[in-house]
C-alpha cells in the first residue's frame, strides 16, 4: 500500500470509530442546519478534525479542504479533500448507510482515495495507476454495454427542488430503459459501489468535491469512466457526476445532455 494511502486508511478508521460510537448514541448529536435540507452534527465535526489531526502527524505541511469547514492552509502540491460523514441525514435518522471519504490531490490530480463504511467494515481504496480494492481484494466496474437490466444509482436534487421537473424528465427516460434505480443517500458509497460492480452506473447533479473526489478515483482505477453531464472530464468543478462502465456512461450522458 502506498505510504500516503496507508495514513489515509488509518485516519478513516479513526473517524469511523467516532462515527460508530455516535451512531449508537444519537440522542447527543447536537444537530445543526447548514442549509435547506442540509444538516451537520458534532460527530461530523469531530470526525473531520480527527482525520486532519491524524494525517498532519505524518504530513504536517499538507493542505486540507473538509466539508465542515476544515480548511487548513499548506503546501498546495498535496491537498486532502475530506468528507468525514457522507450521508449525514441517514446517520441522524438511524439508517446504517454512510461513509468516510478521503482523497489526496497531488499536483492537481487525484492520487489516493479511501471510502470507509464503518457499519459494514468495508474499506474501498485506490492509488493512481495501481487499481482499486475492497478490503484488500481487487475490484472492477461492471461490464454492462447498455442500460438493459442494469441497476443504477442517483440522488434527487433535494437541496434545490426548483430543478425537480428537469431532473424527473431525464430520470423517467433513464428509468424506462434500465433494470432499476437506487437512491441511498451517500454519494461516496454510490461511487464505491459502482467501482465494485454493484451498481452499473450513477449520476447526480449538485455535488461538491468532497462528495465525489475519492469515489472518482475509485471508479477510474476500477476500469470505469467518470464525466459530467456533457461528457466533460472535470466533474469536481462542474458539480455534475456520471460514473460507470464506459458504455453505460455514454448512454447516460446522451439522456442527460438532452435535458
Amino acid at each position: 500500500m502506498h505510504p500516503m494511502l496507508n495514513i489515509a486508511v488509518r485516519a478513516a478508521r479513526v473517524a469511523g470509530n467516532i462515527i460508530a460510537r455516535g451512531f449508537e448514541n444519537r440522542d447527543d448529536l447536537m444537530t445543526q442546519i447548514k442549509g435547506e435540507n442540509d444538516f451537520v452534527t458534532r460527530i461530523d465535526k469531530e470526525a473531520e478534525q480527527a482525520i486532519i489531526d491524524k494525517i498532519k502527524l505524518s504530513f504536517p505541511t499538507h493542505s486540507f479542504v473538509g466539508e465542515e469547514g476544515g480548511v487548513v492552509e499548506g503546501d498546495e502540491e498535496f491537498k486532502w479533500i475530506i468528507d468525514p460523514l457522507d450521508g449525514t441525514t441517514n446517520f441522524i435518522k438511524g439508517i446504517p448507510h454512510f461513509a468516510v471519504s478521503i482523497a489526496l490531490i497531488h499536483k492537481g490530480r487525484l492520487d489516493q482515495a479511501v471510502v470507509f463504511d464503518p457499519i459494514r467494515g468495508e474499506l474501498f481504496t485506490a492509488s493512481k495507476g495501481a487499481g482499486a480494492q475492497l478490503n484488500g481484494f481487487r475490484i472492477r466496474t461492471s461490464n454492462a454495454r447498455d442500460l438493459n437490466n442494469t441497476v443504477l444509482a442517483t440522488a434527487f436534487p433535494f437541496k434545490d427542488k426548483s430543478r425537480n421537473p428537469e431532473y424527473l424528465n431525464s430520470f423517467a427516460e433513464i428509468f424506462a430503459r434500465c433494470g432499476d434505480v437506487r437512491r441511498c443517500g451517500s454519494a461516496a458509497l454510490d461511487m464505491a459501489y459502482v467501482a465494485a460492480g454493484r451498481y452499473d452506473g450513477y449520476w447526480e447533479r449538485g455535488v461538491k468535491p468532497w462528495d465525489i473526489a475519492a469515489g472518482e478515483l475509485l471508479v477510474r482505477e476500477s476500469g470505469g469512466l467518470v464525466t459530467d453531464f456533457s461528457g466533460g472530464n472535470d466533474p469536481m468543478h462542474s458539480g455534475e457526476m456520471v460514473a460507470g462502465s464506459p458504455k453505460v456512461v455514454q448512454t447516460l450522458v446522451k439522456h442527460l445532455k438532452e435535458k
